[in-house]
C-alpha cells in the first residue's frame, strides 16, 4: 500500500508543481505587484464542502416533505454561501505586496531569520490575512482603509549560495472560513546565503608581518620607547593600542610612530586534513566573521583563489560571498 500511495502521490505533485509555476507567471515583473483577478484564486474549504452538502440535503428534505420554511432556510443558507465567495474575493483583490532585501542582511545556510514584506491596501479594510513563505509559519495581520503594514516573515535558508526570495503565499478565509481565496508570488530578487559559522570553531591563526613592514618594539616594565607609551589625558582613542593594554594599564601609539604591520592568513589548506569541503567553508566563514568584528586585516586563500584586504564590511562581505560560492559551479557541493 505504501508503494500505491507513493505512486499516486507523484501527479498530484508534479500538478501542484505545475500550477505555481502557472500562478507565478501571472504576476508583474519587479520588487512588487497588485493582487488582482487575474492572479487571487479561491476554492472551497473543507468546512465549506460541509457546508453545500448540508444545504443540499436541507434543500432535498424540503422538496421531499414540502416545507416552505425549509426552502427559504435552503436558499438563504446557499445565498449566504455565493455572498462570502465574493467578500472572500473581494479581500485579496487591490493588496500590493512590496518585498525588502538588502545587502545589509546577513543570511547564514541553516540559521532562521526573517524576511521584510510589506503590505498596502486601498480604500477597503482587509481582515484575516495569512502571510507564509515556503516551509515556514503563518503570519496574521489586518488592513485599515489605506494602511502600509510591514510584516517579518520568518525563513530559514537550506543551502548557501545565491539563492531565489522564497514563494510567498497569501490567503484569507475572511469572513465565514467556507471559501479559501489566495495568491502565489515569488519577488525576483536574489539573497547571498553564507556557509554557517563553524561552532565551537578553531582559534583564528597567529597573525604573520608582512614582507618588509617595521615592527614596533615591545614595551617593558617601567619602559617608554618611542613608539609606545603610557596614555596621557587628550589622546585619542584610535592611537590605542588594545593588544598591549591590561587592566588599568593602557598603552598608546606615539604621534608620528609607524605600527606594525600584520596579517592574518585564512588558508584552506593550513586547516585540520579530517575537515571536508563544507567543514573548512564553515571555518573560514567563522574566522572571516571574528576577524571583521576585531577589525583586524586578513587574506582569505581558497583552492585557486585568494583575496586581500585591510578588513572593511565591503571586504568582508566579498569573502563571504566568495564563501558562499564556492564550488557551485565546478560542482564541488
Amino acid at each position: 500500500m505504501r508503494g500505491v500511495g507513493s505512486v499516486l502521490a507523484r501527479p498530484a505533485t508534479a500538478l501542484r508543481e505545475r500550477f505555481a509555476r502557472w500562478a507565478l507567471a501571472r504576476h508583474a515583473p519587479g520588487p512588487d505587484t497588485v493582487l488582482g483577478q487575474h492572479n487571487v484564486y479561491i476554492l472551497p474549504t473543507p468546512a465549506g464542502w460541509f457546508f453545500a452538502v448540508t444545504v443540499l440535503v436541507l434543500l432535498l428534505g424540503s422538496i421531499n416533505y414540502q416545507l416552505n420554511l425549509g426552502y427559504l432556510f435552503s436558499f438563504a443558507l446557499a445565498g449566504s454561501a455565493m455572498m462570502s465567495l465574493y467578500v472572500t474575493h473581494a479581500n485579496l483583490r487591490g493588496i500590493r505586496l512590496s518585498a525588502g532585501g538588502d545587502d545589509a542582511t546577513e543570511w547564514f545556510a541553516g540559521t532562521p531569520g526573517t524576511l521584510r514584506l510589506r503590505l498596502q491596501a486601498d480604500g477597503a479594510p482587509r481582515w484575516g490575512l495569512l502571510a507564509r513563505l515556503e516551509q515556514a509559519e503563518e503570519r496574521a495581520v489586518d488592513l485599515a482603509p489605506g494602511d502600509s503594514v510591514e510584516l517579518a516573515l520568518p525563513w530559514r535558508p537550506q543551502r548557501r549560495g545565491q539563492v531565489a526570495w522564497p514563494a510567498l503565499r497569501l490567503q484569507t478565509r475572511y469572513p465565514l472560513g467556507l471559501w479559501r481565496a489566495w495568491s502565489v508570488w515569488r519577488p525576483p530578487l536574489r539573497l547571498w546565503v553564507y556557509p554557517q559559522p563553524r561552532l565551537p570553531g578553531l582559534p583564528l591563526p597567529a597573525p604573520s608581518a608582512l614582507p618588509g613592514a617595521g615592527s614596533a618594539r615591545r614595551l617593558g616594565v617601567g619602559d617608554e620607547p618611542d613608539e609606545l607609551r603610557e596614555w596621557r589625558q587628550g589622546d585619542p582613542l584610535r592611537r590605542m593600542v588594545w593588544r598591549k593594554s591590561y587592566g588599568e594599564r593602557r598603552i598608546v601609539r606615539a604621534a608620528g610612530a609607524s605600527p606594525a604591520r600584520e596579517l592574518l592568513r585564512l588558508d584552506w589548506h593550513a586547516l585540520p586534513p579530517g575537515l571536508d569541503a563544507e567543514q573548512r567553508l564553515q571555518q573560514l566563514c567563522a574566522w572571516v566573521l571574528q576577524a571583521r568584528r576585531d577589525a583586524l586585516p586578513w587574506e582569505l586563500r581558497l583552492p585557486g583563489q585568494a583575496r586581500t584586504g585591510d578588513g572593511s564590511p565591503a571586504y568582508a562581505r566579498e569573502c563571504l560571498r566568495l564563501l558562499a560560492q564556492w564550488g557551485a559551479e565546478d560542482g564541488a557541493r
